[in-house]
């Protein structure tokens, strides 16, 4: 018992007050998910729509995301966290509404868009609230926790949604709404902003750099890992778009595709607390690589998978891989990104996951529809593997971006304060300094027994 308070300690104590309200916005937020899970689903069954037109209708949700995800890196940086955060939920939640009401397709795919639009404008700004707020030496541990809150909602809404669904797919819609303007209610309440204004003094590759978000865009180490990225979410986002079509076509009901899908929520709520302890000390080139590997093969056994145990396995799989990838990506995310950039860094790396959604639902269909499942699935495997190469090639670069930006800049105002004249940078001076400026007082540890009162938001 006490190994088990002990882990329970060194995995939740420590980490700042903000974080844990934020916590406790996405795990809220993630309890209510239901629309996404199903809208394939909705949209083929309920509206009468074919593949095609169901993969138009999520691509338009990927390209209102892309805008949207860009819009709130910028707006993150010059206009504020919160402000950005609460923006975006209040848009999600009337375009949740609209998408629900809408009829006719062009409608439908209108909807979708401007849904896309202010539900990833958040992204970037609590990428970046998270950032600010947790020390470098805790980020993987509160990436970790944050996952673990997502998939703990969704494991939970997948089921609830399935249930939901027999009762009138419009009451997904309301719902998810609901619980959208919920966790506005509990930014504004809870977390205020976190944005600092900093005064830098660039050394090596960083000496040249000028503040915007073509920042990022030329910035060629990143913008591999983005596209390696990129890569992954195109397999992943299958499960969402052409997974419970092809369930579907195996005489499978709505509700087997919520519970099969559902273990993958299970999976990491039982396991993604142990990530941080497993990968430890471990090459994140490695790790990423492996992550890869894994979500290609469990993807690419789904050509074979007839019966819905054999998806539960093939789920269950790419979770494995799912699991390893993300806190990884996370913590590796806030360390090449300079401090004055993070809502913009935020912003090109989310944008990976828009391009994804945008046009893995439309190739997904193309592929499927012209060449048949097995390619697609197949196809879904070679890419994995592919990536899984591309990133133990490119990790040694990524490692030395993270090492020539790890020397901090020197926070010396809280916006929107006057930026006032700083020193150079003591040798100290880091990540946790950072955070202690943007949230005040140095944070007080977070008792065991009070862990599960917390929350956040998020997601990708």
């Amino acid at each position: 018992m006490r190994t088990v308070r002990g882990w329970f300690r060194e995995t939740t104590g420590g980490l700042p007050s903000t974080f844990w309200y934020l916590w406790v916005g996405t795990l809220i937020n993630r309890l209510g998910s239901f629309v996404l899970i199903f809208l394939a689903i909705y949209l083929t069954g309920e509206r009468g729509f074919s593949a095609f037109q169901a993969g138009l209708v999520i691509g338009a949700w990927g390209v209102g995301g892309a805008a949207g995800t860009m819009a709130g890196g910028v707006l993150t940086d010059r206009w504020g966290r919160r402000p950005t955060l609460l923006t975006a939920h209040l848009g999600a939640a009337t375009m949740m509404l609209a998408l629900g009401f809408a009829q006719e397709l062009r409608t439908v795919v209108g909807a979708a868009l401007l849904l896309g639009l202010f539900a990833e404008a958040s992204r970037p700004a609590f990428g970046a609230m998270v950032i600010d707020v947790v020390p470098e030496r805790d980020r993987l541990r509160a990436f970790s926790l944050n996952y673990w809150a997502i998939n703990l909602g969704f494991a939970c809404a997948a089921i609830l949604a399935g249930l939901a669904a027999e009762a009138g797919y419009l009451l997904l819609f309301v719902v998810d709404a609901a619980t959208t303007l919920l966790t506005a209610v509990v930014i504004f309440v809870k977390v205020r902003e976190t944005r600092t204004v900093t005064v830098t003094q660039p050394t090596g590759p960083t000496r040249a750099r000028r503040g915007g978000l073509g920042t990022a865009l030329r910035d060629r180490v990143y913008l591999v890992f983005v596209l390696l990225n990129l890569f992954n979410a195109l397999i992943f986002l299958q499960h969402i778009s052409m997974l419970p079509i092809a369930m579907g076509d195996d005489g499978l009901p709505a509700a087997t595709y919520g519970w099969v899908i559902a273990l993958n929520g299970v999976l990491i709520v039982a396991g993604q607390l142990f990530i941080p302890r497993l990968v430890r000390g471990r090459s994140r080139s490695h790790v990423l690589a492996l992550a890869s590997a894994i979500v290609g093969v469990g993807f690419g056994l789904t050509a074979f998978a007839d019966a819905a145990w054999f998806y539960a396995v093939t789920v269950l799989i790419w979770t494995l891989g799912e699991m390893l990838n993300s806190p990884s990506n996370s913590s590796l995310i806030a360390e090449l990104s300079p401090a004055d950039l993070r809502g913009r860094y935020q912003s090109v790396f989310s944008l990976s996951w828009q391009i994804a959604g945008a046009s893995a639902p439309i190739l997904g269909g193309l592929v499927r529809e012209q060449l048949g499942d097995p390619v697609l699935w197949l196809g879904c495997a070679a890419i994995g593997l592919l990536v899984a190469v591309a990133h133990l090639a490119s990790g040694p670069a990524r490692e030395r971006r993270a090492t020539a930006l790890r020397p901090a800049a020197t926070p010396v105002a809280t916006a929107p304060a006057v930026v006032k004249a700083a020193a150079a940078p003591a040798a100290t001076a880091g990540p946790a300094a950072i955070a202690a400026t943007a949230v005040g007082p140095a944070p007080h540890g977070v008792p065991a027994g009070t862990a599960t009162e917390a929350v956040d938001l998020a997601r990708s």
